[in-house]
């Protein structure tokens, strides 16, 4: 299972590098604006920070609606950094965009899916990524970690080599869950890592080692 980490948060993102399990960041709109990172320039400039960073996929979203102009934006971004995956909306132009970029042999990521209809399309259309927003379908009573399973049978049942990103990650057991059903890919916060590495008999046990080991000392 890969992880991404879910921000625009350069720091956030050298942490989770530093700490060796990192491969690729996601990031949109919302979470640049975050950061304080408005205007074409800054934002460009902001993508080729993080893939100084990191050694893997680095997601960067399209804003444009209609097929032209995601085609546009797309290349123009494909063109900063052989890391860059396009990220297009779940949307009738985007599908076909996606196609365009599959047959240019640029990578996408189909995000803002919340169905495995949807995810079947992306995939059909040679999506690289395909990004189920699981935290999103939880906030509404939906199973979102069903959807996961969903899509990970269709995926089996024909063979298609779109990997599932599983993304909206909300906290550390949607990041055990994902694992289990088997997301191809997990993207959130790095409270969601971090969380991995904690469990109190771990702590336990280490402060009785070095206990012991002073008493000899």
């Amino acid at each position: 299972m890969k992880f991404f980490i879910d921000t625009a948060n350069l720091d956030q993102i050298k942490e989770a590098q530093e700490l060796g399990v990192l491969d690729g960041v996601t990031t949109n709109p919302t979470l640049m604006a975050k950061e304080g990172i408005t205007g074409y320039n800054n934002i460009i400039n902001h993508y080729k920070a993080i893939c100084e960073i990191v050694e893997g996929d680095v997601s960067a979203e399209v804003i444009s609606t209609d097929f032209e102009g995601m085609v546009r934006e797309g290349e123009a971004l494909a063109e900063l950094h052989s890391q860059i995956v396009v990220k297009i909306p779940m949307i009738r132009e985007g599908i076909k965009a996606i196609k365009y970029f599959s047959d240019k042999g640029i990578k996408t990521n189909c995000t803002l899916v919340f169905s495995a209809g949807q995810a079947l399309l992306a995939a059909k259309a040679g999506a690289t990524y395909v990004s189920p927003f699981i935290g999103r379908l939880d906030d509404i009573s939906t199973d979102g970690l069903g959807l996961i399973q969903e899509i990970r049978l269709i995926y089996d049942n024909y063979g298609f080599d779109t990997q599932i990103l599983a993304a909206s990650i909300r906290h550390t057991m949607h990041v055990i869950d994902c694992a289990k059903i088997g997301a191809d890919v997990m993207t959130g916060p790095i409270s969601a890592i971090d969380g991995l590495l904690n469990h109190p008999l771990t702590d336990i046990g280490l402060a009785t080692f070095l206990a012991d080991y002073k008493k000899g000392n």
